[in-house]
């Protein structure tokens, strides 16, 4: 998790909808413009269906009321507006009752391709179509119990399954490897490293997925592939923190990464 930005969320007015800048909005067209150009051939078809459902804006950020429509009617789920950077335990509990946090800045000009903090166009259209799927959506929650119920120690491990699944997440399709991960979905820099580079591509274990050390500043070098949906829901009815817990035994197998230089 991040542990600083220089991003601040925004507040909503009095009427309870927040009011971006032309700026913003031209970001959020820029940004959602870009993507649609991919995803025909690189995102999963319930995320298709998802942000078919969705109906999302071309030419300004949405408000969250009008996602939280959409979700609560599909899967029970809704929007929590938080600010940029939220600790572990308020993110674990939103999950837990079915909220999704969403930071409401948007990002600037200059980190168009790729920014380490998640902002209002990761959240929502990286996050909130998948979150239509059941699959996708009981997954998240149980993820959340879970994480809730765990020491410090134990959220370190358990992190990296999310990491994998719902931020750079994949799912084998008839059509080949197709995009589940919001963190992929939302950048346009991910999308095209995950079809055009050479990252290693893994059928998803947990064990070994509590295992991988990741990096948030750097496109991903290692992706792990579900065979469909419902393999989430599969990974529910395991007892995860069983493996987290054989995970902590082993420790952590060697990066696929260079360290991180040291600034100081």
């Amino acid at each position: 998790m991040v542990k600083t930005t220089k991003y601040k969320a925004k507040l909503p007015n009095d009427d309870g909808s927040i009011d971006y800048t032309a700026q913003e909005n031209d970001i959020w067209g820029q940004l959602i413009t870009r993507q649609l150009d991919w995803i025909e051939e690189t995102a999963c078809q319930e995320f298709l269906d998802g942000l078919k459902l969705l109906d999302l804006p071309l030419d300004r950020v949405p408000q969250l009321s009008e996602i939280d429509e959409v979700l609560q009617q599909a899967t029970g789920w809704s929007t929590e507006p938080v600010p940029a950077l939220i600790g572990f335990e308020q993110f674990f509990r939103l999950l837990s009752e079915k909220k999704f946090p969403v930071a409401t800045f948007i990002r600037t000009q200059e980190e168009l391709d790729y920014l380490q903090e998640p902002d209002i166009f990761h959240e929502i259209f990286g996050h909130c179509a998948m979150l239509t799927n059941e699959h996708f959506a009981n997954f998240t929650q149980h993820y959340g119990k879970l994480g809730l119920a765990a020491n410090k120690e134990e959220r370190v491990y358990l992190a990296r399954l999310y990491w994998f699944t719902v931020e750079f997440g994949l799912v084998r399709s008839h059509d080949g490897l197709r995009i589940i991960g919001g963190g992929i979905l939302s950048s346009p820099g991910e999308t095209n490293y995950v079809y055009h580079k050479t990252a290693e591509i893994t059928a998803l274990d947990p064990l070994k997925v509590f295992r991988t050390p990741y990096r948030i500043d750097i496109m991903q070098p290692q992706y792990y592939v579900i065979e469909n949906l419902a393999h989430l829901t599969d990974l529910t009815k395991l007892d995860l923190m069983a493996i987290v817990k054989d995970a902590m035994k082993l420790g952590l197998l060697p990066p696929k990464f260079e360290p991180k230089k040291s600034t100081a």
